[in-house]
């Protein structure tokens, strides 16, 4: 007679087990897998928008103005 592994009897009530022959076991991986790549920093460039770039003239003068000088407060 024939003893299936993943039953064992205790106490008169089958309970399932874990198969523990090497026919069930995981093969150990003959080569480790290679480590995965960095992505690349260098991405590519882009062209300028065929209608150009907005400008702003509020942004120029904005831009243009000295900084407030604030008063020390004594």
């Amino acid at each position: 007679m024939e003893i299936d592994e993943r039953f064992e009897i205790r106490d008169g009530v089958e309970e399932c087990t874990t198969p523990k022959s090497d026919e069930y076991r995981i093969p150990a991986p003959a080569v480790c897998p290679p480590p995965p790549r960095k992505k690349s920093v260098v991405g590519k460039m882009r062209e300028p928008p065929k209608k150009g770039y907005f400008q702003s003239p509020d942004l120029d003068l904005l831009l243009s103005m000295p900084p407030r000088r604030r008063q020390a407060w004594v």
